[in-house]
C-alpha cells in the first residue's frame, strides 16, 4: 500500500468540535481502538485525554519507546513506572482549567469508574459521554478503506490456499490451524477474533466454537475468519461442501443465502437506514419461509475493531454513514441439518457500494 496520509490532527479537531457541542472541556479515552485512532498508539495499556487543543497519552514503561514513536508527533507522551491512573491525575492540571471531563462509560470498568469518584479524581466533574470517537470512526478515510481492502485481499488468498488442503477426516481445529497459518503467511498482523470452523450439523450454530469434530464427506464446512493490516480488520465467511458434490437440498439452501447476500451487498447505500439495509437480505429469506432460521443481523461496521458502528439490523433506525465499511453476512441455520452463512466486506462510497473482499460466493465443492 502507498504511504498513508496522517489524519490524526484532523480527527482531533473533529473530536474537539464534538466536545464543545457537548459542553465538555476534555474527554478521557480508554477504548484501545479509540486511542489508536486518535494517537496511533497500538499498545495494550494506556489512556488518552483530548481537550479542545491538546492530546495527552499516558502509558507505562513497557511502551516507552513504542509510544513515542507511534504517538509522539501528535500527542504529549507521559510514561509511568508505577500507577498510570496516579500519573493521569497528576497530568490533568497541566492541560489547563478543566471543569467537566467526559469519560467513555461504555468501556470503563466499575473499578476504574470508582477512581473518578474518589481520591484524586474528585478534583474534576466527570460526565458520561456518548460514543463520540466511535461516531467519527464509522466514516472511513481512503487510507482506512485501503487497509481493510488489503486485509480482505490477503484473507481471500489465505482461504484459497487452505481449501486446497482440506480433506474429509480432518478436524475443525486442524483446518483452523491451516487457515490461521496461511493468514499469517500472507501477511495478517493477527486474528481479530477466534477463527470459527464448523462442520456438519454444527454449522447450524451461528457462532460455533471450533472443535475436535472430524469433517465427513458430503458435509457443510463453514469458515468465519478475519485478517488485520495496519490495525484494520477484515471479516469473511464462506461455506463449502467437503468431499462430495452438493445435494439438491444443500444447493437450494446455499442459493437462497447467496442470492440474499448478493442482493444486500449490491443494494446497500449510504444514507439508507440500517434496518432497510438489513431487509435487503432478510426479505427474500423470510419469503421462502426461513425467517426464523436467520436470527442475527445482516451486518456491522468494520475498522480498528471487527465489530463497530454502524449496524445493519432490524432495530437499527439510523442512516448508514457515507464511507462506512460494513459486512454483509446473512445466514440460514437449520438444527440437525446445518447452516450456511456468506460474508463479504463493502465500502459505502458516494457512488454506491464497493466490494472490498473477493466476492467469490459461488458454491465450492471440495471433491
Amino acid at each position: 500500500m502507498a504511504p498513508s496520509a496522517d489524519r490524526r490532527r484532523e480527527r482531533h479537531e473533529a473530536l474537539a468540535a464534538l466536545l464543545e457541542g457537548d459542553g465538555l472541556d476534555a474527554l478521557l479515552v480508554t477504548s484501545r481502538p479509540n486511542i489508536r485512532y486518535l494517537t496511533g498508539f497500538s499498545g495494550s495499556a494506556g489512556m488518552a485525554v483530548a481537550t479542545r487543543g491538546d492530546l495527552l497519552l499516558v502509558t507505562d514503561s513497557r511502551y516507552d519507546e513504542q509510544a513515542r514513536q507511534e504517538a509522539g508527533a501528535v500527542a504529549r507522551v507521559e510514561i509511568e513506572t508505577a500507577s498510570v491512573w496516579d500519573r493521569l491525575f497528576k497530568e490533568l492540571p497541566t492541560l489547563g482549567p478543566l471543569a467537566t471531563v467526559g469519560y467513555e462509560a461504555h468501556t470503563l470498568t466499575v473499578k476504574e469508574a470508582e477512581r473518578l469518584s474518589g481520591g484524586a479524581g474528585t478534583a474534576w466533574r466527570w460526565k458520561a459521554a456518548g460514543e463520540l470517537v466511535e461516531g467519527l470512526r464509522a466514516r472511513k478515510d481512503p487510507d482506512e478503506v485501503a487497509a481493510i481492502r488489503a486485509a480482505a485481499t490477503l484473507a481471500g488468498e489465505a482461504l484459497r490456499a487452505t481449501l486446497v488442503a482440506v480433506r474429509p477426516g480432518q478436524t475443525e481445529i486442524e483446518i483452523a490451524g491451516l487457515l490461521e497459518a496461511a493468514l499469517r503467511r500472507f501477511g495478517s498482523e493477527g486474528h481479530p477474533f477466534p477463527t470459527i470452523v464448523a462442520s456438519g450439523p454444527r454449522t447450524a450454530l451461528p457462532h460455533a466454537q471450533t472443535s475436535r469434530r472430524a469433517v465427513a464427506g458430503g458435509e457443510w464446512l463453514l469458515l468465519d475468519f478475519g485478517a488485520v493490516v495496519d490495525g484494520y480488520c477484515a471479516d469473511i465467511t464462506r461455506t463449502v461442501v467437503v468431499g462430495a458434490r452438493a445435494t439438491e437440498a444443500q444447493r437450494a439452501l446455499y442459493d437462497l443465502v447467496a442470492g440474499a447476500q448478493r442482493r444486500a451487498r449490491e443494494g446497500v447505500r449510504a444514507g439508507m437506514p440500517g434496518r432497510e439495509a438489513d431487509g435487503l437480505a432478510r426479505d427474500p429469506i423470510e419469503a421462502r419461509g426461513f425467517g426464523g432460521a436467520f436470527g442475527h443481523s445482516t451486518g456491522h461496521g468494520l475498522g480498528l475493531a471487527v465489530h463497530e458502528a454502524p449496524r445493519l439490523a432490524r432495530t437499527a433506525v439510523e442512516p448508514l454513514p457515507l464511507d462506512a465499511v460494513v459486512t454483509i453476512e446473512p445466514g440460514v441455520y437449520v438444527p440437525g441439518r446445518g447452516g450456511v452463512r456468506i460474508e463479504d466486506d463493502v465500502h459505502l462510497a458516494a457512488h454506491g457500494p464497493v466490494l472490498l473482499s473477493d466476492g467469490r460466493t459461488d458454491l465450492v465443492e471440495l471433491v
